[in-house]
């Protein structure tokens, strides 16, 4: 419920034409959350596919290069959704992130709207559970399942709008659907902060031709095309309504490249180490963007070290939000760091995916096997190194320290099958066999 002394007192500052009102002053906020999108995806990040409106976005905006969450979609979900490790909620695989529940967890819309902002949810909701609304958005649009784009798919036959059904018509391309729908609710909310969770179909199998793929054309390549366009759109969108200036826009990857593209999506022409659903580098490194004219610096390069429970406290900061009481956050706010004030920066990122997890500072990373990696040549190389070299002595400490405080261990145990897949991903596969 909003204040309604703020509602009265800004109704009367628009009524007296007065524009600058406290609620515009609030930043708007679109997460664009990208599917299976690797750094080597990107143009900006040295990938071999042509991103010119993201690109464009990373030079007027920071850059980041050790932005990471989990290898995996459902649990990289959580975390962003609500700032706290997979031990802590239990969200740990696939299935397993189906189990939280309002009761014990807090989304972002919730902790936004206490700063009386509107929230739409649009595209992949994915292993998440319940629906959209039951977590606090006013409004949504999802989709079933994942890679969906088209009514010749199964999945693709029909979508939600606020929990009712609608039909995906012949020629129809859903991620249009998508783009119109957060369109319309810019349009209609632009005199009041609102938060958009924009979760692409793209760049996920299966692999589709997009609206402007030509005979015999690559349509991997197309999808990231199209998924661009959409994003030079959305920048195009905001300049239109006047709202550019006052919005904050993050771009980020799921998780790593997935498996059957990771070879071609390198950097600088080298391939990365791991991919989706891998514990290496590939698979929990990802590329974010954002961007705030005015606001961020443009054409920066930040090697701060984000980890995706960053976005609860981060975007609260700047919403003046009041975040969740009675529950270990584990996010850093990179509010500050964002607009370039001082502020901290993280000493290290924690990701965990079933029963494997890791820490990870600059230099090393420390494993739930004790095993410490060098990481001076990442994202290509990760050997193993001793702990006792002089090198990695200290660094091998304070990771040790940090793990032992997390402790993750005694947290929620994952069921699964190890992996942090779906359980009946084998029998799909011995299926299409």
């Amino acid at each position: 419920m909003l204040d309604r002394r703020k509602f009265l007192s800004t109704a009367a500052a628009m009524a007296a034409g007065n524009t600058a009102t406290a609620w515009q002053k609030k930043p708007n906020i679109i997460l664009v959350l990208a599917d299976d999108l690797g750094i080597g995806n990107l143009g900006c990040y040295g990938g071999p596919f042509q991103t010119p409106h993201l690109d464009r976005l990373a030079q007027t905006g920071i850059r980041y290069t050790n932005a990471y969450t989990a290898p995996l979609c459902g649990p990289s979900r959580a975390l962003i959704m609500t700032g706290r490790y997979a031990f802590r909620t239990g969200a740990t695989n696939q299935d397993a992130t189906g189990r939280m529940t309002p009761a014990n967890e807090t989304f972002l819309p919730a902790i936004l709207k206490t700063a009386g902002y509107v929230s739409t949810s649009i595209g992949k909701w994915g292993q998440l559970p319940l629906g959209p609304a039951d977590w606090g958005f006013d409004e949504n649009l999802r989709f079933t399942g994942s890679g969906t784009y088209w009514n010749t798919q199964d999945k693709g036959k029909r979508y939600q709008v606020n929990g009712a059904s609608k039909e995906l018509l012949a020629k129809q391309y859903l991620p249009d659907v998508m783009h119109d729908s957060l369109m319309d609710f810019m349009t209609r909310h632009r005199s009041r902060p609102f938060f958009a969770y924009y979760s692409l179909s793209h760049i996920h199998g299966e692999i589709l031709p997009t609206p402007d793929s030509k005979a015999g054309s690559d349509h991997y390549t197309d999808n990231i095309a199209y998924m661009d366009k959409l994003m030079g759109k959305l920048t195009a969108g905001l300049d239109r309504l006047k709202l550019r200036d006052n919005t904050l826009v993050l771009f980020a990857g799921d998780n790593g490249t997935g498996g059957n593209y990771a070879d071609r999506a390198t950097v600088n022409g080298q391939k990365l180490s791991g991919e989706k659903g891998s514990m290496l580098e590939g698979g929990a490194l990802v590329p974010m963007i954002a961007n705030w004219p005015g606001t961020v610096p443009a054409g920066k390069v930040s090697q701060d070290l984000i980890d995706s429970t960053d976005f609860v406290p981060t975007f609260a900061e700047l919403a003046g939000a009041k975040l969740p009481s009675g529950r270990v956050l584990d996010g850093q706010s990179f509010a500050q760091r964002l607009q370039a004030k001082s502020g901290p920066a993280r000493d290290w990122i924690f990701i965990q995916l079933a029963s494997k997890w890791y820490v990870r500072d600059a230099a090393f990373k420390l494993d739930q096997s004790g095993q410490l990696y060098d990481m001076g040549r990442a994202p290509f190389r990760e050997p193993a190194v001793a702990p006792e070299s002089a090198s990695a002595k200290t660094s091998h400490q304070r990771l040790q320290a940090a793990l032992t405080k997390l402790n993750p261990a005694g947290g929620i145990k994952d069921d699964g099958d190890g992996s942090g897949r779906h359980a009946n991903r084998q029998s799909k596969q011995k299926k299409r066999l």
